[in-house]
């Protein structure tokens, strides 16, 4: 049992090639996956605990990022091995096919597993995907990115953050700002943090979606932008996604993180999402 929890919660791991993959089970019915990169699973414990009233609900820590181990931590963490990672937590369970919402990174992850295993996936939900090969700038975008970790990688991650606000058009009250940076951190975040700057966040932010294999393939394709996200970057990067797919992105309440920041909102805004599929 996890202590946080308010309803019965299943922790184990499961090896794959290259990783152990922590993961939860919560709540008994049709199987949704919530997934994130870099956030790990706990950001999602309160929408998780919602959903599980009559869903089985799945959350995972992807892999290199806090309970999730890899072999060789040299190695990058891309989409592909992330969506393999899904495919195979998915088929472990033996409850698909899934509807799976992946926010950020995980969104993208969420992408690559509907392009190779259409057949585990009846709906993507991908929330604020960072896919910044799909905009105009994008040349000016990984520029900025290079630049941004080798800041980091040089030893400055106040100044890597703050480039990564810049890039992501986000401002930051200077006190939420520090209590981000500022202070002594766990041994954990800081690893998850150099594994995130080092070997997820580029792999992450250069995936090209393969949208012909999205729109044919028979897994529905939503793509959600957070309602107070307009102008951010990965508003427009959503955007982008929803036009070459052909579709019109479907709002969600809060910003990027609106499924943390209020869960209950989130969740039943995801059940319409849920109900027109």
């Amino acid at each position: 049992m996890n202590d946080t929890s308010t309803v019965p919660v299943t922790s184990s791991t499961l090896q794959v090639p290259g990783a152990r993959l922590h993961y939860e089970v919560r709540g008994a019915g049709p199987l949704v996956v919530l997934v994130g990169a870099p956030m790990d699973g706990r950001a999602f414990t309160p929408l998780a605990e919602l959903l599980a009233a009559d869903h089985m609900v799945l959350t995972t820590d992807p892999r290199g990022i806090f309970r999730s181990t890899v072999d060789d931590r040299d190695q990058d963490s891309t989409p592909q091995q992330r969506g393999d990672d899904l495919a195979r937590l998915i088929t472990h369970l033996d409850a698909g096919p899934a509807v799976v919402l992946g926010s950020s990174g995980g969104a993208v992850s969420a992408l690559a597993l509907a392009e190779t295993r259409p057949e585990l996936v009846s709906t993507v939900i991908a929330h604020e995907p960072p896919l910044d090969e799909l905009v105009e700038d994008r040349a000016e975008l990984r520029a900025a990115t290079d630049d941004m970790i080798a800041t980091y990688l040089g030893g400055d991650p106040r100044g890597a953050f703050a480039k990564f606000l810049k890039i992501a058009n986000i401002e930051l009250p200077p006190p939420v700002f520090e209590a981000i940076v500022g202070g002594e951190r766990d041994e954990q975040s800081v690893a998850d943090e150099h594994f995130q700057y080092a070997h997820m966040l580029l792999p992450t932010v250069s995936f090209v979606p393969d949208t012909a294999a999205l729109r044919g393939n028979g897994t529905r394709v939503v793509v959600g932008i957070g309602a107070d996200s307009t102008g951010q970057l990965c508003d427009r990067t959503s955007r982008a996604l929803a036009a070459s797919l052909g579709i019109e992105p479907t709002m969600f309440p809060g910003d990027h993180i609106g499924f943390a920041d209020d869960p209950v909102a989130f969740a039943a805004r995801l059940r319409e999402v849920l109900a027109v599929g």
